[in-house]
């Protein structure tokens, strides 16, 4: 009976001290790196996302990721509560808004269902993180490596559907989309607060449509 007892403190102190050592992320900034290269190993190209980057503001149930290149600017912002949310893409010179309701998002997002990551018995060490390499089948047939650190959790995971179901927080990842690999590493986490004007959206400047217009080609000025 002791012996019971004293097993079962350990584990309690075991499951304690991982508890403790876990940082869920309500609020902060996380910043990727973007990179490519060629999947098919031939002669390097200049590489088109050369200084890019993928940058994650989340606030409770908003979130807004905005993906800046020398191309141009990508920028989804999202309310979990209501479901719904906006993209703006900033290209050319040119500015356009689209628009989902909470049907719109789930349509939009079908090709993240269903993803399984499954981890694998080799550790990274990733900008200071004990990170657990998983591999995951993308719906379009390409294989996904993510290195994502337990530790580490962000509180609302509808802010990416893509890792909604790793259990941590994916610090490097990459994957093909025809001839190019992309590597995505995260360069740093604040935690600070982000002020709640982050996630407005913008009542002027973009032309507007509708998520259903865009993927027929519709047009509605604003």
């Amino acid at each position: 009976m002791k012996i019971m007892k004293g097993a079962a403190m350990i584990l309690m102190m075991v499951l304690s001290s991982y508890l403790y050592a876990q940082k869920t992320v309500s609020e902060g900034t996380l910043l990727y790196t973007i990179s490519t290269s060629q999947s098919d190993n031939k002669a390097s190209q200049p590489d088109p996302l050369s200084g890019a980057t993928n940058t994650i503001y989340l606030k409770g149930s908003l979130s807004k990721t905005e993906m800046a290149s020398p191309l141009g600017k990508e920028t989804t912002i999202y309310d979990a509560k209501s479901g719904t949310g906006v993209i703006l893409k900033e290209y050319s010179g040119q500015k356009l808004m689209i628009t989902l309701t909470k049907d719109n998002w789930v349509t939009q997002n079908k090709k993240f269902e269903g993803i399984v990551f499954v981890p694998t018995l080799e550790r990274k060490n990733i900008a200071g993180y004990n990170c657990i390499k998983a591999t995951a089948k993308l719906k379009d047939g390409n294989e996904m490596i993510v290195y994502y650190a337990p530790e580490v959790n962000v509180n609302d995971k509808n802010y990416s559907q893509l890792f909604k179901n790793l259990p941590g927080l994916a610090v490097e990842y990459e994957f093909e989309s025809g001839k190019l690999k992309f590597k995505y590493t995260l360069a740093s986490i604040d935690l600070g607060a982000v002020p709640a004007s982050k996630f407005d959206i913008p009542k002027s400047g973009y032309r507007v449509m509708t998520y259903d217009e865009s993927r027929i080609g519709g047009k509605n000025t604003n």
